[in-house]
């Protein structure tokens, strides 16, 4: 487990990491660069999970199971929001359904902590999720990202998910998703990229989304403007912030 910064939770809980690229929106991951740091540090679970391609650190698509993680939330007393796999994506083709449903004991054991669980994989999420031994989770919530209009059908994948709370980030937005639709859809977080190749978030696509979350009554939180200096840009809208949450009274 690592306290975070990321403005949406209190700490990251990791039981697997590495993945591989899937769409525009992995372009620059900061996991990738983060993975081959900790390679390079000497971490062994980060070991060759990244290659170099040109300048940077890209997913050589191996997948690592922490085992040893799994139990890690049980001795956190202090109730918390943990976002469930930053280095990853527990929904992954090769991440056994035998390790998802153990990480799902887990978080069922643990009912005093909230798991956000993301995903660029919402089909398989909602496969798995419709199968024995799995449960709704009042303390789980499960969303997908969505970077651009290219894969705004993610959005229908994850309405199939049953939930307690289901959300999408869109976060790197790298285009317009006014044509998509936030029925059912309780939370979006939304952002621009950040780091040395951050591509650009236009002020017009997040407040599409606004006015899309207002007529859905879906909570709006904009995270971050993003760009190579994201401290320098930082995260007020139109004179404020917004760090709307759902309402977990649905």
């Amino acid at each position: 487990m690592a306290e975070t910064s990321i403005e949406w939770t209190d700490a990251t809980w990791n039981p697997v990491a590495g993945c591989s690229i899937l769409t525009a929106g992995c372009t620059n991951c900061y996991a990738m660069r983060m993975a081959a740091r900790l390679d390079a540090m000497g971490t062994k679970k980060y070991r060759g999970l990244t290659r170099k391609s040109g300048r940077r650190a890209v997913w050589t698509g191996k997948i690592r199971l922490d085992h040893a993680t799994l139990d890690v939330p049980k001795a956190w007393s202090k109730p918390r929001k943990v976002f469930v796999n930053s280095m990853s994506d527990l929904f992954h083709d090769d991440v056994p359904v035998e390790f998802i449903a153990q990480v799902w004991a887990v978080m069922k054991e643990t009912p005093r902590h909230t798991y956000q669980i993301l995903t660029k994989r919402p089909e398989r999420m909602a496969e798995v999720l419709a199968a024995a031994p799995f449960e709704v989770l009042p303390n789980v919530w499960l969303g997908t990202s969505v970077e651009d209009g290219r894969v705004l059908h993610r959005l229908d994948a994850v309405r199939r998910v049953p939930t307690a709370v289901r959300f999408v980030s869109l976060e790197p937005l790298i285009g317009s998703v006014a044509a998509g639709d936030l029925t059912d859809i309780h939370w979006a977080i939304v952002g621009g990229e950040s780091g040395p190749r951050a591509r650009e978030m236009k002020p017009e696509w997040v407040d599409e989304i606004e006015a899309m979350c207002r007529r859905s009554d879906t909570a709006f939180f904009f995270k971050q403007w993003g760009g190579k200096n994201k401290k320098a840009t930082g995260r007020t809208l139109h004179g404020r912030t917004f760090d709307e949450m759902p309402d977990l009274r649905m």
